[in-house]
């Protein structure tokens, strides 16, 4: 009977270790070998409790046999439903991965069309004479082997001609990093000099920059116009520098250039940069691309306004110049109508456009290319130019009640009325300050920055990036958080309010070293920082002396008083 119980309990530790490895998979192995290794030290000591509880206990010992085989089957149930959910998940991916069903179909679709090809070959085969002749046969054969050859000869060039879906290539997008970004600029700018040392060259031969180079060019050309002979002179000319560039190619130095080329130091990279430099870098390569994605999105505009009559004195004239060259087109013979459009060429590259060049009130009033993309506005140039507009019409409509509180045209410029605006619109409205306030002339764009306040607790309004102005009476800064709709967000600060300021400097990977400006007032327990800015020095004068001349202005009007 011990022996019995002894057994038993030697299977319901066996099937707890088991069951604990199915429920614990992350456990290692050696974890598992001190458990197993635990529990049948601790099984010795029960045969003894067993003998002295007496025979007493015997029932109870065949009631534990059957519940313990109970537990035991129930946990091999569990781990077989556990393995069966575990099998129904793989064979669920597997038919997803396989695509199963799309295989059958096609598999079907296959089926079908065979099953139809053998009727209709049977069909062909029960309509032909059953009398037949060697010959027959023998023609068969041979328009057989005709009809391979030429399938096995042109097979290739025929499938080429099967209509099917063009397949989507999605490249793959490569992370952000600073080195790659610095990079791919240097190959754009490599990229960009063969272009650019052309415009140049053309530069510099319409503005005889050699006279002897220019004047033998321009009569080459105008031989070759006169004759008729302008397009094969390019094609020429392309012929012979696709040459030289063949044998450059192959080693020879062949450098011929108008202008002298400029070789740019090029700085070796640099392998281990700090955080500072590494931001800075970032900075750089950043104000490139924003320059470089700026004059094409001007010029775009540009292009799209012209044509879309946003100024109709503009367009009116290239108007006009289709409908002159259409009718020309329509009316003149084309190799008359070649010959006025090389020798014109000719004489506007080498002798107007020098003398435009040279003479520039000449091009502001006689070159109507120039005048025309010149005065072409942009989409940004219109947006400021409404919003002009509209403050102005605001301007006019409260002339009554500004008159008693500012001067007359306190908002302008005296010499040329010119109207003070920020991105999000006219300056004074955006900050809410009478409109005799505007931005002194060292700060007409502002200074880039970031105001530190240190009395939030809230990421969101601890920092903000932005731009700091400076006017006669104020400090103020306008947010440029793309969720600052409203004026909530700025700063404005009265320059007698301010009991302390001076030079602050935050962190040194921040740009501009993380040079900034600390200004204490009464409202805040804390000075607020305006840091990151790129000529703090500057800002830091400026702001400065405004302030001692306020205090000044303040403490001589006091004694009057």
């Amino acid at each position: 009977m011990l022996k019995r119980l002894d057994r038993i309990r030697f299977r319901g530790q066996r099937r707890d270790e088991f069951l604990d490895l199915a429920e614990s998979p992350n456990t290692s192995d050696t974890e598992c070998a001190d458990e197993a290794l635990a529990k049948p030290r601790l099984s010795i000591r029960e045969p003894e409790e067993l003998r002295e509880a007496g025979p007493g206990s015997f029932s109870a010992a065949l009631q534990d046999d059957s519940r313990t085989d109970l537990n035991e089957v129930k946990g091999h149930l569990e781990i077989a439903l556990l393995e069966k959910h575990f099998l129904q998940e793989e064979l669920r991916k597997l038919k997803e991965e396989s695509n199963v069903d799309a295989m059958r179909q096609e598999l079907e679709k296959e089926r079908l069309r065979r099953i139809e090809l053998e009727q209709k070959v049977n069909d062909a085969l029960r309509a032909r004479p059953v009398g037949r002749g060697r010959s027959n046969k023998q023609k068969d054969t041979l328009s057989d082997i005709f009809l391979k050859w030429l399938y096995d000869r042109f097979g290739v060039y025929i499938e080429d001609f099967r209509f099917q879906p063009e397949e989507s290539t999605v490249e793959p997008e490569e992370p952000l990093s600073g080195k790659r970004l610095t990079e791919n600029m240097r190959r754009l700018k490599r990229g960009f000099k063969p272009v650019t040392n052309f415009m140049r060259n053309l530069s510099a031969l319409s503005s005889w920059y050699s006279v002897y180079t220019s004047a033998i060019a321009f009569i080459f050309y105008m031989y070759a116009a006169w004759h008729g002979w302008t397009i094969p002179m390019l094609l020429f000319l392309a012929i012979l520098r696709l040459s030289l560039n063949y044998l450059i190619s192959r080693g020879w130095r062949i450098q011929w250039s108008i202008v002298p080329e400029v070789s740019e130091p090029v700085e070796p990279p640099k392998e281990d940069l700090t955080v500072s430099e590494k931001f800075q870098l970032v900075l750089d390569v950043a104000q490139k691309a924003q320059n470089l994605f700026g004059r094409m999105a001007n010029i775009l505009e540009k292009i799209k306004n012209l044509f879309m009559w946003v100024q109709p004195e503009l367009t009116q004239k290239l108007y006009v110049g289709l409908w002159v060259a259409f009718i020309s087109s329509c009316l003149l013979p084309y190799k008359l109508l070649g010959f006025i459009m090389a020798i014109y060429a000719g004489i506007k590259f080498f002798i107007i456009g020098f003398i435009f060049k040279s003479c520039p009130k000449l091009r502001q009033r006689f070159d109507t290319p120039y005048v025309i993309w010149t005065n072409l506005p942009t989409d940004l140039q219109l947006k400021e130019r409404n919003s002009a507009a509209m403050s102005r019409r605001v301007t006019v409509g409260n002339r009554g009640s500004l008159s008693a509180a500012a001067p007359l045209g306190g908002g302008r410029d005296e010499d040329g009325g010119r109207f003070y605006s920020t991105k999000r619109g006219a300056f004074h409205e955006v900050f809410n300050l009478p409109e005799s306030e505007r931005p002194l002339t060292v700060c007409e764009n502002g200074w880039r920055c970031c105001l530190i306040n240190r009395d939030k607790k809230t990421p969101s309004d601890y920092i903000r990036n932005g731009v700091l102005y400076v006017t006669e009476n104020y400090l103020c800064f306008e947010s440029s958080s793309s969720r600052s709709g409203s004026t909530k967000r700025n700063k404005v600060i009265k320059l007698l309010d301010i009991q302390e300021i001076q030079k602050y400097k935050v962190l040194s990977v921040l740009p501009g070293s993380g040079m900034g400006i600390s200004i204490a007032t009464p409202s805040t327990l804390k000075p607020m920082v305006f840091g990151a800015m790129m000529h703090r020095d500057e800002a830091f004068d400026a702001i400065f002396s405004q302030y001692n001349k306020i205090l000044g202005g303040a403490a001589a009007a006091s004694p009057e008083t």
